[in-house]
């Protein structure tokens, strides 16, 4: 039903569609806008971005990034609460079209994600009251292992890695 697999340059209109279409200026969960220039500023950070296609519609994504090159301050809040291990990413942010949810597309894009990112730590931040993506996380056998507000919103930070009091 999926093609799944690394994006290409191709996918950048569809990926920026799908991500604004779920940004806050409309209605959405995601935190932050998504205009194009930023897109592709997050494609080309060198990690992994996975994208669901259907029917050649991007209909799912799944960035990730080094630690070390954020400057958003929802990224540093989380950081500077769980660093993760030394070799450890930045997982989202992830959206998948409102047509798609609940049809099993969040675990193909993971699958696909540690094809690439195997033994390797996700850190990751999701705002508390967005339970439907917190419940999908958990399935995905991620775990809090924090939490920060910012700008009065508060999130939960989740990692791949069972917390041992670090």
């Amino acid at each position: 039903m999926y093609q799944i697999s690394l994006a290409k340059i191709t996918d950048l209109d569809g990926i920026t569609d799908l991500l604004q279409a779920n940004s806050p200026s409309q209605k959405g969960a995601l935190t932050g806008e998504f205009p194009r220039e930023k897109v592709a500023i997050m494609a080309a950070s060198g990690s992994p971005v996975i994208v669901a296609r259907r029917d050649a519609k991007v209909v799912g994504v799944l960035f990730t990034s080094p630690k070390e090159n954020h400057t958003a301050p929802s990224v540093l809040a989380m950081l500077a609460v769980w660093p993760g291990e030394p070799d450890a990413y930045v997982y989202g942010p992830v959206c998948i079209a409102e047509s798609e949810r609940g049809r099993g597309l969040l675990p193909q894009l993971y699958a696909e994600l540690l094809k690439h990112c195997a033994n390797r730590e996700a850190v990751l931040f999701i705002r508390n009251d967005n339970i439907g993506s917190l419940k999908a996380h958990e399935r995905l056998n991620m775990h809090k292992v924090g939490s920060f507000i910012l700008e009065n919103d508060d999130y939960a930070i989740l990692s791949n890695r069972k917390v041992s009091n670090k």
